[in-house]
């Protein structure tokens, strides 16, 4: 039959496992993606508007 763990031991695994899912989370949480420094300029870049301005 198998003997029973020590209440330290079981303390000490807990922990540890404590750490790590911490450590885990941490880590999640700054392998977001990068953000762009500044957006891309649009020149040269003309849109038409449907229903304004002149008329034929």
């Amino acid at each position: 039959m198998l003997e029973r763990p020590r209440t330290a031991d079981r303390y000490a695994r807990g922990f540890a496992a404590a750490v790590v899912a911490v450590a885990t989370l941490l880590l999640a949480a700054n392998a977001g993606p990068a953000r762009a420094a500044d957006p891309p300029e649009l020149r040269g870049a003309q849109l038409e508007v449907e229903g304004g301005g002149e008329s034929p």
